[in-house]
């Protein structure tokens, strides 16, 4: 089957109701015996350019309702496709930062075509990446890719990112859809019982190295994910935060 990622105007970038109807659609596929491999692309030439900034002045000044933005929506919506039992093929193009890295991250196999662009250059909007976030984009990414992302705000193109593990494959712009359509057939086609079984394995072999949820980390541990969860929105009425989302949306340079 195939989910395409549409927000029309805004490169796919994920709005709150796209972070909850995520959720909803890989719970379903979970749930469905029928399903075999999940093709994940954006609409329009791009996969998904992070979140909808528009939105932000509405709930991300106020900690409580930010930190259900990140720990109930988007956590929930990355948690259903870590979840998924059924493979998840990556077919991105174009712009892939913040959000789409985070989902990204949470697919099996990542194919870009070469003219993709991979980032999150939040540090330019005054926030931080959500605790279980970044432990994601590390896992999948690597730690010096999401140093380099994240205090930086470097953007890296497809060719690093496929020396540097996170992609299968960069086929050429125009070959990319025939390519990734290729690719989900042949996981399709092949035993869907040993497909979610090996995806159980590994994922118990990656909760066992680098665990993301905090339930599953001791809490007494001082810089563990989940000690960082319990402080990590109070920021949000931060003069820096405040400054950063205004300066994007007034589409002028923030100053920090």
């Amino acid at each position: 089957m195939t989910l395409t990622l549409s927000h029309p105007g805004k490169f796919n970038a994920m709005s709150r109701a796209m972070w909850r109807e995520l959720k909803v659609v890989f719970n379903a596929i979970q749930a469905d015996p029928e399903a075999r491999c999940v093709l994940l692309r954006g609409e329009g030439g791009h996969f998904c350019a992070g979140g909808d900034i528009a939105e932000y002045p509405s709930f991300r000044f106020n900690e409580a309702a930010l930190r259900q933005f990140h720990e109930d929506e988007v956590w929930g919506g990355l948690q259903a496709m870590l979840d998924c039992d059924v493979p998840i093929v990556a077919q991105i193009e174009g712009n892939c930062m913040g959000a789409g890295v985070e989902i990204a991250s949470c697919c099996d196999l990542r194919v870009a075509g070469a003219s993709a662009r991979f980032g999150a250059p939040i540090a330019r909007l005054g926030f931080p990446m959500a605790p279980r976030e970044a432990a994601l984009v590390a896992q999948a990414a690597g730690n010096t890719v999401a140093r380099a992302m994240l205090l930086a705000a470097e953007v890296f193109d497809a060719p690093a990112m496929l020396a540097r593990g996170f992609l299968l494959q960069v086929p050429d712009d125009a070959e990319m859809a025939g390519h990734c359509e290729a690719l989900a057939r042949r996981v399709a086609g092949l035993a869907p019982q040993a497909a979610r079984m090996n995806k159980q394995t590994l994922r118990a072999i990656q909760a066992q190295n680098r665990p993301l949820a905090p339930v599953n980390i001791a809490p007494e541990a001082p810089d563990s994910i989940a000690s960082l969860t319990t402080s990590a929105y109070t920021y949000a009425d931060s003069a820096e935060h405040r400054e950063g989302i205004a300066a994007f949306l007034a589409k002028r340079q923030p100053q920090f």
